[in-house]
């Protein structure tokens, strides 16, 4: 996925390498905060299930978006389970990624995470993109839609499902309620907004306007 504005020559721009998860959440805030400096390009959301493959699309992608003449790059990814893999390509480029250990963290705010985190051990998140797309990465993948009993299984070690709410939308709490009904965990929604990916996001803009 991109999203590229043609006005302004790359080397006056950053571009966002960010994963799949978050690509309607960063433009949503790009293009209500008029950060017009800012591009994206994302990697699969489905890496989010295989995060040994992030840091090497990663280092990749740094080098296509290097030759596509990009003065700046910024790193839409948190650790995700990566083990520090994608802190050593960032370094390794000289560029930066948003801070935390997952989006999770940087939609509820890491000061904010850091409060509930103990208490959110036997939690199973979920965004709005996991409530669009719950049938296409949870049902199907794990096979519940074909085996229902399954859910005992792969979710037995949770409590509850918290539904962290980047906006106001019922149809996709629904699909959290649901979630939670059908795995027989209880249920908390929590409204993040986009948390500190707002702030990253207003950093990199800036960062490339001072440079210009």
């Amino acid at each position: 996925m991109a999203s590229v504005s043609p006005q302004r020559p790359n080397a006056e721009k950053v571009l966002i390498i960010a994963c799949g998860m978050i690509a309607r959440e960063i433009i949503a805030v790009r293009d209500m905060s008029g950060l017009d400096h800012l591009d994206l390009t994302c990697l699969p959301a489905e890496f989010h299930y295989r995060p040994d493959r992030i840091a090497p699309a990663l280092d990749a992608a740094i080098l296509k978006a290097r030759a596509q003449g990009y003065g700046s790059i910024f790193v839409g990814y948190a650790d995700c389970g990566t083990g520090g893999d994608l802190d050593r390509v960032c370094a390794a480029h000289g560029v930066e990624r948003i801070a935390g250990p997952h989006c999770f963290a940087f939609y509820q705010g890491l000061a904010d995470f850091t409060k509930v985190a103990e208490d959110d051990m036997t939690s199973f998140y979920m965004t709005d993109f996991l409530c669009r797309h719950f049938d296409a990465f949870f049902m199907k993948p794990m096979g519940l839609d074909r085996h229902p009993e399954l859910a005992k299984d792969f979710f037995g070690n949770y409590e509850k499902v918290v539904y962290l709410a980047q906006t106001e939308t019922p149809e996709l709490e629904a699909v959290a309620i649901r979630a939670a009904d059908m795995l027989g965990l209880a249920y908390e929604r929590r409204f993040t907004g986009y948390g500190d990916l707002t702030l990253a996001l207003k950093k990199a803009h800036q960062a490339a306007i001072t440079s210009t």
